[in-house]
């Protein structure tokens, strides 16, 4: 028994939504053969879903390429990762003065074993021990976040940060499989198509998502060390 027009369009709208890439018809075929769906039913399922404005879709040729409407997904806000940015640089400051003062405390420490005698030295030694200690805890506190960010809201920052950096390497995976997809059989060259449709890249910004996502594991990182 063939499925029915409307439980095919739903399952095909679900489909469409949860892999949000570029796709044809033979893309969507192959992967709901477990369905029972032919074809042609897809096809038809994809038009209509496109007709009543539940997909999106571009034509290029004879080949229309389906995509997941993307106004139904949250857009990064920018404000908030560039908060958490300076908030993460301003930790990042602290612990690096805390880790240097902490060596030169050392070093003296070294210094001081070669030139006094054992009572000075030991006397010395306790008294940079204690400062060492209170050093120590100064940067516990600091990698808590105590005087700068309360711990709750250090860690609303960072999910806001991580889905921001989800959300771009997701958009970007989508560019790259919709651009191949245009240029695949184009004979025009792609540098100057890009310029031609205005298409700037992360890196002809300035920008670059790896140096992002680098940020937020040194900050998730840093969390679980505490």
């Amino acid at each position: 028994m063939a499925p029915r027009s409307d439980s095919a369009e739903a399952i095909v709208l679900n489909f469409v939504n949860e892999q949000n890439r570029p796709l044809n018809s033979q893309n969507v075929a192959d992967s709901l053969q477990k369905f029972n769906l032919k074809k042609t039913a897809i096809q038809k399922a994809l038009d209509t879903l496109a007709d009543s404005g539940k997909i999106s879709f571009k034509e290029y040729g004879k080949q229309k390429i389906y995509l997941a409407r993307q106004d139904q997904f949250d857009i990064p806000n920018s404000e908030e990762l560039n908060h958490m940015k300076e908030e993460n640089a301003k930790l990042q400051k602290q612990l690096e003065d805390q880790n240097r003062a902490i060596s030169e405390v050392e070093g003296e420490i070294k210094s001081l074993q070669s030139n006094l005698t054992l009572e000075q030295i030991r006397e010395k030694e306790a008294k940079l021990r204690n400062e060492v200690k209170e050093m120590e805890e100064k940067l516990a506190k600091l990698r808590g976040g105590v005087t700068l960010v309360r711990p709750e809201e250090r860690k609303a920052i960072e999910k806001v940060y991580s889905e921001q950096i989800s959300h771009w390497r997701k958009r970007k995976r989508i560019f790259k499989d919709l651009w191949d997809a245009i240029t695949e059989n184009s004979p025009k060259d792609l540098k100057e198509f890009k310029e031609e449709l205005g298409i700037e890249y992360d890196e002809d910004v300035g920008v670059s998502l790896q140096s992002f996502s680098d940020l937020s594991q040194h900050s998730k990182k840093r969390t679980r060390g505490q």
